[in-house]
């Protein structure tokens, strides 16, 4: 499975990766506590997926990034997660945050905030702090286990998600879920993380990853 950005255009996407929509579910607060996943999507074994968020047949490409000229270029660094994170001590966890990888999904925002969960002493409070890195669709947010020095992941199938924000009447970008290759268009691939969000609002300063620009441009699919 490998999702290639090409220059200028779709993702093109190999493998059979299956593709659903995955909507963010807040509680009466309004803060975002989990995520609810939509029927598959039917596709083929490889499909393009639009980037430039001017599609007429969203979420798949119909060429419109010729037409409108769409820029595409690459400017995400090419460095490891962990080269860009700040670490973060707790009494139990660890926290790195990464947060030029922020798609604003706001899981880390209940019960206080995760930054000061982790700080906190207690098991209830380890575990929210695991929790909420782990709904982080991005990446961003990782917990470590302070013993073994190793990261709390959930458990992904290698699939994409469409993201949706009911909550603030937007879509999000693509949420690449369980290790799969990302490759640039140059050829080069991105590290393989188990989280990754991908821009298709196509205004993203962060190309090819989101950064939370959907919100700000009111991106619909």
């Amino acid at each position: 499975m490998k999702v290639t950005v090409t220059k200028n255009g779709p993702y093109l996407v190999e493998g059979s990766v299956p593709l659903a929509t995955q909507t963010i579910a807040t509680n009466a607060e309004g803060e975002s506590v989990t995520w609810l996943e939509g029927e598959p999507i039917a596709a083929r074994s490889s499909y393009a997926l639009c980037r430039c968020g001017q599609s007429a047949t969203k979420p798949f490409c119909d060429g419109t990034h010729q037409r409108k000229g769409f820029d595409g270029t690459e400017t995400a660094s090419r460095a490891p997660y962990l080269d860009g994170a700040q670490r973060q001590i707790g009494p139990t966890l660890d926290l790195t945050d990464n947060e030029s990888l922020c798609a604003f999904a706001r899981f880390c925002d209940p019960a206080g905030q995760v930054w000061n969960l982790v700080e906190e002493e207690g098991e209830e409070a380890a575990a929210l702090t695991a929790h909420e890195a782990g709904l982080c669709p991005s990446g961003r947010l990782v917990a470590w286990d302070r013993t073994t020095n190793v990261a709390i992941e959930p458990h992904f199938d290698p699939s994409i998600g469409l993201i949706e924000d009911p909550k603030l009447g937007v879509s999000g970008p693509l949420w690449v879920r369980g290790g799969i290759e990302i490759e640039s268009a140059d050829g080069t691939s991105y590290e393989v993380r188990n989280r990754v969000t991908l821009c298709r609002c196509g205004a993203s300063s962060n190309k090819p990853f989101c950064d939370g620009t959907h919100a700000s441009i009111g991106f619909k699919a």
